[in-house]
């Protein structure tokens, strides 16, 4: 790689609170932390993480992150710890909790802002382990574009039941087995118990690993971080090295966020989804992760990268493997190096050492052609993860096709008005086979929140009928979620998306291997059903939902809350 000429940022930032006359009242407080002379004259880094105990995903980040300032202080930097916020999807799902999910995504991203740059921090290592904490500190990154790293905390190792593996999705699922009285409530209670081991993020490729996928792609975390468990020791050094590559960085001023995420790097993020069937989330997050770094990136892009490339990985829920057994095979290289293999993947993008891709992904061994395939026997010839278009949703849906034994569904509507009332009617099994499960209001704007679907799907799974119905839905799923769902509808019903326009019986075709999602009615109809609709008076939501309501874009925008990037200066500060 050629890197652009670029000075030492060695105090870039941090000397507007420790150098000069003016700065004694700031150099004061600083020596009430712990600082002396010698150390007001060094780079100061902030270490964040979602550490706490609300979710088994950030409890093995606490080591992780006190680990990373041995790396800062081996560089010659201080290391200055803080946390912020998150939103555990495991316990918020399927109740109006779920509303502050995505919300979470960008109050993380806000909070990571308002502290570096409040505090003039030179570098940040960010450490996150549930869903929307690895898209926000990513999106931080991209922000505040200072020498970075992104390190994910890992997953957890699967459990056992039943005398089979078992994850956390084993147990949403056998909700609804016992809903149908096919498992009793006792064997519930003895996966419930033995699912989940460790500490950890879900250890199939749902949103977390997913976006840590993602994260490693962007170049945003070192290579081969990123499937390495929780509980594994190896995480100790991976944090330790993070920062000290921060401390490099700061040395020869490159690569910066904003160099790592590219239109071709957003490219090879989205490749990497598709070839591994991740969570149709990634769909919202890479937008906004591209937004934060100034680059125009929407759904109908990530749709193009979806279309291309094919479904090479045999990863849960579509397929049979875990993160830990990618892991064993050689991580997320071993798939990026098959795809840059088969054609589909940018090389010539930097990586956080400051090699390019294809250079890096040299010495990483190739697919074992199990738990990933070469692109010659793929899986499928397109991605796991697929784009729709139509009359129900001009700005697209999404649909995980990895794992669907069929890609066309055809049926009448039964719709809702909020996923309260479908959850109620698919745990009384008041639904027909053949049916298209209609839940809107649930958008970014009309959730306000855009809650994710996966107790409805899962339970849907659980009673048997995972592909014998369809659910349609302007909100979310997890990564998690499998069978005939689509979601992320736009424009959303609150907006007055056609989805608002849906009644009871109305035909709804879709076509997977198509692309498209129709609403059967004709066109004169829906302009009547258009002319006579009017949009759903207002609540007053009252503190962060209200504000969220007010400024949130559509989801094929990734549901992000402000207009872009901007070059952040302090007074006097240099370029």
């Amino acid at each position: 790689m050629n890197p652009p000429e670029r000075p030492n940022l060695h105090k870039h930032r941090s000397r507007a609170v420790t150098e000069g006359v003016t700065r004694a009242p700031h150099r004061a407080f600083l020596r009430a932390t712990g600082f002396d002379d010698a150390a007001l004259q060094k780079s100061i880094v902030g270490i964040v993480s979602t550490q706490g105990e609300n979710t088994p995903c950030s409890m093995a980040l606490a080591p992780q992150a006190d680990r990373a300032r041995l790396g800062v202080a081996a560089g010659g930097g201080v290391p200055v710890s803080f946390s912020t916020v998150s939103v555990s999807d495991g316990t918020s799902m399927n109740h109006a909790g779920m509303r502050m999910s995505l919300v979470s995504r960008e109050v993380i991203a806000d909070s990571v802002e308002v502290a570096v740059r409040g505090h003039a921090y030179d570098g940040l290592v960010a450490f996150a382990g549930c869903d929307k904490t690895l898209p926000a500190m990513m999106m931080a990154l991209a922000r505040l574009n200072v020498p970075g790293v992104f390190i994910y905390g890992g997953a957890t190792l699967p459990g056992h039941a039943r005398g089979a593996q078992a994850t956390i999705l084993t147990t949403i699922e056998a909700v609804g087995a016992v809903q149908t009285g096919a498992m009793t409530l006792e064997a519930l209670a003895a996966t419930e118990r033995s699912c989940t081991p460790t500490a950890g993020s879900c250890p199939g490729q749902f949103t977390a690993n997913t976006m840590a996928m993602v994260g490693e792609t962007l170049g945003l975390s070192p290579l081969g971080s990123a499937m390495v468990p929780a509980v594994y020791s190896e995480r100790l050094a991976i944090a330790q090295r993070a920062g000290e590559t921060v401390m490099h960085t700061l040395a020869r001023g490159w690569p910066l966020p904003r160099d790592l995420i590219t239109r071709k790097s957003l490219e090879n993020a989205c490749a990497a989804v598709a070839a591994t069937g991740g969570s149709t989330n990634a769909a919202l997050h890479i937008p906004a992760i591209a937004h934060e770094a100034g680059v125009d990136f929407t759904l109908d892009d990530v749709a193009a990268v979806f279309q291309r490339t094919p479904l090479i990985a045999d990863l849960q829920p579509g397929g049979r493997y875990l993160a830990r057994d990618l892991h064993e095979v050689g991580g997320v290289p071993a798939v990026l190096k098959a795809l840059l293999q088969g054609g589909h993947l940018h090389g010539d993008v930097p990586t956080l050492e400051g090699r390019s891709l294809a250079e890096a992904l040299a010495a990483w061994p190739d697919a074992d052609g199990t738990v990933v395939r070469a692109c010659t026997e793929a899986l499928q010839p397109t991605g796991g993860v697929t784009v729709l278009r139509g009359n129900l949703c001009p700005e697209g849906a999404l649909l995980k096709v990895a794992g669907l034994r069929s890609l066309a569904f055809t049926g009448p509507a039964r719709v809702f008005e909020n996923e309260e009332a479908c959850m109620a009617a698919v745990s009384e099994r008041r639904y027909r086979a053949g049916e298209v499960l209609v839940i809107r209001n649930e958008g970014p704007r009309g959730g306000p929140g855009m809650r994710e679907m996966l107790s409805v799907t899962a339970a849907i799974y659980g009673q048997g009928m995972g592909e014998a119905v369809a659910l349609l839905t302007d909100g979310r799923f997890s990564g998690a979620t499998r069978g005939m769902s689509i979601g992320y509808v736009g424009p959303e019903a609150a907006l007055g998306g056609p989805i608002a326009l849906v009644r009871d019986g109305d035909i709804i075709r879709i076509d997977a291997a198509g692309g498209t999602l129709d609403l059967l009615v004709t066109e004169e109809e829906l302009n009547a059903r258009r002319s006579a609709w009017t949009p759903p008076a207002p609540a007053r939501l009252g503190g962060v939902l209200e504000k969220y309501a007010l400024v949130v874009r559509p989801a094929r925008q990734g549901a992000v809350t402000h207009s872009g990037a901007v070059d952040w200066r302090y007074e006097g500060e240099g370029p």
